[in-house]
Formats: C-alpha cells, structure tokens, sequence
C-alpha cells in the first residue's frame, strides 16, 4: 500500500469494539507493522522529526515500541533500551506500577540502562491513558536520564492521556477521537 500521509495509515488500522473489556474500542496496529511502505513511513517521519535533537538512546516500551523503537533507533545511528514487562529482564532493575484505561500494569528497566544526563527519546505505538508513558518516563528520569521526547504512531485524543506527559515533548503521528461507536 502507497502511505503518503499520516491519515494514509489509518487505512491499515483495524477497530476492535468491546476488547479487551466492554466499552473499550482497542485499536490494532498489527497490520500497520507488517506493511512495509506503512513500516518505513513511520521510521523515517520519526527520524525526520528526531535527527537534530541530540538523541543518545532510544527506549521502547514492551511490545510494540520495540517494533518502533528498534528501527528508529538504528534510522538515528543510537542505541536502543527496552523497557519490559516484569519478569523478563535478568538483571538489577528498577520497576513501577501504573494505572490502565482498564486496570494495573508494571514495567522495569535494567538500572543500567541509561546513564545520566544521557537524551532519551521514548517510543510506543499508542497513547491512550498516559500510564505507559508517564511510568516509563518516570523511570527514566530516576536513572538520571532526561527524557528528550516521546513518540507514538496513534494517539487517542478523547482519552486525555497527554496531559499525564505535560513538560514532555509528546509527538504522535496520527489522532483518533470518538465519534459514536467509532474512532476517527
């Protein structure tokens, strides 16, 4: 598929009415990855946006900001830190635990991760609530790190999950907002 335009990604998204719990409309942007030019266009609008803010390392969260993430990190010629769900990293780590549109969560980072003062720009594939972020962001911030920018391919708007990440540079590439049933 042609992307020329954020708005062209939408196209690949799929919405789940009613998951994972009633009420909920889940978007997902499974098939977004596995289109390459939708892949590449994401990529590279990030780096564009990212390349001159003196990025030392890039950190995404578990699962799909590792998607991102990863090749980003690689697009800005930096290092890529992931931040994990718990049980997963092997070694001294620091963790949080967060609110969720629809319950808790926790994420960890290796206490290594980061080094201090080091720019950090964190990446996830959707903001929603803010929890993720902010608690990733935190995390980040108690290595010593200064968290440069955050990145996400969708955001819903309606959810209010931005104002969690107010003094951050938040940047998403495409925004949803409820309309009856539906997100547009």
């Amino acid at each position: 598929m042609r992307i020329d335009k954020p708005d062209d990604l939408k196209k690949l998204i799929r919405q789940l009415p009613d998951y994972p719990v009633k009420g909920v409309i889940f978007l997902d942007v499974t098939p977004v990855f596995k289109d390459s030019n939708a892949l590449k266009y994401i990529v590279n609008s990030q780096a564009r946006l990212y390349r001159n803010r003196k990025i030392d390392v890039v950190a995404g969260v578990e699962a799909r900001g590792f998607i991102v993430g990863a090749p980003l990190a690689y697009r800005l010629g930096v290092g890529f830190v992931p931040i994990r769900k718990p049980g997963k990293l092997p070694w001294k780590k620091r963790a949080i635990t967060y609110e969720l549109e629809y319950g808790k969560e926790s994420v960890e980072i290796h206490e290594d991760a980061v080094s201090k003062g080091q720019n950090v720009l964190l990446v996830d594939d959707l903001l929603a609530t803010g929890g993720t972020a902010s608690a990733a962001a935190t995390l980040l911030k108690e290595l010593g790190g200064k968290v440069a920018g955050i990145s996400f391919v969708v955001e819903l708007s309606h959810i209010g999950g931005r104002s969690k990440l107010g003094g951050y540079d938040v940047h998403s590439l495409i925004t949803y907002t409820k309309q009856g049933n539906r997100l547009v």
